[in-house]
C-alpha cells in the first residue's frame, strides 16, 4: 500500500477514534462526578478548573495502540520498531493511570508516593533499554553516536534516565489548557519527518498516529478544557518521545525538539534549589508558565509562545538531523 495512503488512513483512524471516544468519556467522568482537584498552592484562578473531568490521556493513548496494531498487522513491511514504543506507552500509561485513579477516584490528591512512581518508571525505561538491546540483537545501544561494547551497560542506564526524565518533564508542562497537547503536535511531528528521512517508515506512521490522536484531544483540551489528559496521557508521551529519540539513533535532537519541556523542569530545579538555600524566590512560580501567568499573560499567549519556541527548536533539530 502506498506510504502516503497509510498515513492518511492511520491518521484518520486515530483522530475520529479519539474524537467520538472522547465525549462519551466526559459524560461518563462528569456522571461519576470524579473531576480534577486543583491544589491550593496553584494560581487561584486556577480553582474555577476544579471538577473538570481527567484522565483523557487514556483515550487518546487507546486510540494510538489500537491505530498502531491495526497499521502493523495490515501493513507488509513490518519492523519491530512499534512494539518497544507500544510496551512503553503501556507502562507508563498504566503508571499514569493508577496516580490519576488514586487522586481522582479515591479522592487521595498526591496519587501515587513519589517511591511508587520511582520504581514504576525505572522498570518501564530499564525494560524498554532491555528490550532494546536484545531484540536488536546488537552488542551495544548508540547514545549520541557513540558505539562500544564497554559502555553498554552506562548506555542501558543512560536510556532508562532519559525516558524517565523527559516522562516527568512533559508531566511538569502539562499544567494549562491545550499546552502539551499543542507541544506533543509538534515534537512528534518532528520525529515523524526524521524518520521518513531514515526510512523508518514504521516509526514515522506510529508518531503521526500521536499527532492525530494528540489533535482530536485539542479539540477538548483548548481552553477552557472540558476535560485534561492527567499523568496517564503526559507520563505517556514524555517516555515516548525520549523512546523514539532512542530508536532513531537521534538522542540529541531531544534537547531541541524537547526544549520546552527541559527549560519548564529546569524553572522547578532552579527554583526549589534557590528557595532552599536563600529563602528567596526567582520566578513568581515555578514551573515557568506559572510565573507568565503571574505576570499576566493569558494562557492563550503562554501557549501560542511557547508552541512558537517549541516549533523554531524543533525545526532546527529536523533541518540538522536530515543535513548530517
Amino acid at each position: 500500500m502506498n506510504f502516503t495512503i497509510v498515513v492518511i488512513f492511520t491518521m484518520l483512524i486515530s483522530f475520529l477514534l479519539t474524537v467520538i471516544l472522547m465525549p462519551l468519556f466526559i459524560m461518563w467522568m462528569v456522571k461519576l462526578k470524579r473531576g480534577q482537584e486543583i491544589r491550593d498552592e496553584g494560581p487561584a484562578w486556577h480553582q474555577v478548573k476544579s471538577g473538570t473531568p481527567t484522565m483523557g490521556g487514556a483515550i487518546f493513548m487507546v486510540a494510538i495502540l489500537v491505530t498502531t496494531l491495526f497499521d502493523y498487522f495490515v501493513r507488509s513491511d513490518k519492523t519491530w520498531g512499534v512494539w518497544p514504543l507500544m510496551a512503553l506507552a503501556v507502562v507508563f500509561g498504566v503508571i499514569g493511570f493508577l496516580d490519576d485513579f488514586i487522586k481522582v477516584v479515591l479522592r487521595r490528591n498526591l496519587g501515587l508516593t513519589s517511591g511508587q512512581k520511582f520504581v514504576g518508571q525505572l522498570i518501564g525505561g530499564l525494560g524498554f533499554a532491555l528490550l532494546i538491546y536484545f531484540n536488536a540483537q546488537r552488542d551495544n545501544l548508540w547514545i549520541f553516536g557513540w558505539s562500544n561494547v564497554l559502555i553498554t551497560l552506562i548506555a542501558i542506564a543512560f536510556v532508562t534516565i532519559w525516558i524517565n526524565g523527559f516522562s516527568n518533564a512533559v508531566n511538569l508542562t502539562d499544567g494549562l489548557d491545550g499546552l502539551v497537547g499543542g507541544l506533543g503536535i509538534i515534537s512528534f511531528g518532528a520525529y515523524a519527518i526524521i524518520a521518513v528521512h531514515q526510512g523508518q517508515h514504521n516509526i514515522a506512521v506510529f508518531c503521526l498516529t500521536v499527532v492525530a490522536s494528540l489533535a482530536g484531544f485539542l479539540v477538548f483540551n483548548h481552553k477552557p478544557a472540558k476535560i485534561f489528559m492527567g499523568d496517564v496521557g503526559s507520563l505517556s508521551l514524555g517516555a515516548l518521545l525520549a523512546g523514539i529519540s532512542v530508536l532513531l539513533n537521534q538522542e540529541w535532537t531531544l534537547l531541541l525538539i524537547g526544549l520546552v519541556y527541559i527549560l519548564e523542569t529546569l524553572s522547578v530545579m532552579i527554583q526549589v534549589g534557590h528557595f532552599k538555600r536563600t529563602g528567596n524566590r526567582i520566578f513568581k512560580m515555578s514551573p515557568v508558565h506559572h510565573h507568565f501567568e503571574m505576570v499576566g499573560w493569558s494562557e492563550w499567549k503562554i501557549n501560542f509562545v511557547f508552541w512558537g519556541v517549541g516549533l523554531v527548536a524543533s525545526a532546527i533539530a529536523v533541518v540538522i538531523a536530515i543535513a548530517l
